[in-house]
């Protein structure tokens, strides 16, 4: 986090003066239809799963154009994800920065929302066609500055930066991640005795301390899915197995947390029948792969970020503080992120049980009477 803030700061700072100078930079003349297109896309693993669809998108409407991406080394990898893009370029690898702006493209789209770094990089391509949101001074130097609303789902803001390629919103179809065979296999193979079985996935990392919900609490959510008979895989990074421990300990299910790629942990995700997680960029994984998901939102902007549909349900207690994240920033929290800490075990329960009822993934087997005691027909 400490390297993540630094950059903010710098951008706070450097990032205003050197608009200013590349603004100066002059353009390239468009000559035809667009045939190449560059996507910025530094940030989180999340923003770089509600691109996917603006990508397909450009595929639909420019079938033989090619589409590479300026992504970050922390989220390039979910990118693998989609059939349609040329090539990944590393923005935090300057090698690799260079050879993006030393390539000539048609079009360039700086999906960033607020940060001015990315506006800066884009008009040294000195592409024709400059398309970027327009939040602070980044507008100045877009040739097509974009609207952004805090309170619109993000992959409607996404196919904002499209309107002025002539591609409309439209409605999204999920899945629309595709998960490669070799991660398929390796999956599989991770999920040893439990393929085959249904099981439910929890993930209960998050990129801030204030999203935590905590192990002890899922683990209790861990027992009650075992009782039903059903399994429980923890996915996550390194910095999560500790928590996969707790939460599995005891036999209540598989942790996985630092054993999976990127796209081995959307290879199981994607044959599970639930996910349980915090906001996050698994969350938004699973919602790609049109897994159903239970997802607990404190800090975070729900309207935005929080899965839409029947398939989805969003626990979020709706503090009169929170949302409190504006451009992927979280102030400190005077109350010690009470939005989290209020949602309780049984209200995660309910909506785990209500869930793989509605959608065929609790075992028919298996329900409560009223008195509580378990039945089996």
């Amino acid at each position: 986090m400490g390297k993540l803030q630094l950059l903010k700061g710098l951008d706070s700072c450097i990032g205003r003066i050197a608009v200013w100078g590349a603004a100066l930079i002059p353009q390239r003349l468009p000559v035809g239809p667009p045939c190449s297109f560059l996507l910025i896309r530094p940030g989180g693993i999340g923003d770089a799963v509600h691109l996917i669809p603006a990508i397909s998108a450009i595929k639909s409407a420019y079938p033989d154009a090619g589409i590479d991406i300026l992504a970050e080394k922390r989220n390039s990898a979910i990118f693998i994800l989609s059939p349609y893009i040329r090539h990944v370029f590393h923005y935090d690898r300057p090698a690799e920065l260079f050879r993006a702006l030393c390539t000539a493209y048609d079009v360039v789209i700086d999906t960033e929302q607020w940060h001015r770094l990315s506006a800066v990089v884009a008009r040294m391509t000195r592409t024709p066609v400059l398309i970027g949101y327009a939040t602070n001074e980044r507008a100045r130097l877009f040739t097509h500055p974009a609207p952004y609303s805090q309170g619109e789902y993000e992959i409607d803001s996404f196919f904002r930066l499209l309107v002025p390629l002539g591609i409309e919103p439209h409605e999204v179809v999920f899945p629309f991640l595709d998960v490669p065979g070799e991660a398929v296999e390796q999956g599989d193979a991770l999920l040893g005795e439990i393929k085959g079985k249904a099981y439910v996935i929890i993930f209960p990392g998050a990129s801030i301390p204030e999203r935590q919900w905590g192990a002890e609490r899922f683990r209790k959510v861990a027992e009650m899915l075992t009782a039903f008979g059903i399994a429980v895989v923890v996915v996550g990074g390194r910095e999560d197995e500790r928590q996969g421990e707790i939460i599995v300990a005891g036999g209540a299910g598989l942790n996985l947390a630092g054993r999976t790629s990127l796209s081995e942990t959307a290879a199981v995700i994607q044959k599970s029948v639930l996910l349980v997680s915090g906001d996050s960029g698994v969350l938004h994984i699973a919602v790609g792969l049109g897994v159903p998901t239970v997802s607990l939102f404190g800090p975070g902007r729900a309207k935005k970020w929080a899965p839409r549909g029947e398939h989805h349900l969003v626990i979020d207690k709706v503090l009169t503080c929170s949302p409190c994240t504006t451009f992927g920033t979280t102030p400190p929290c005077p109350i010690a992120a009470r939005c989290m800490r209020d949602i309780t075990v049984d209200e995660v329960c309910n909506a785990v049980t209500v869930l793989l009822t509605a959608t065929g993934g609790l075992p028919s087997s298996c329900y409560r009477n009223k008195e509580g005691e378990e039945r089996r027909s």
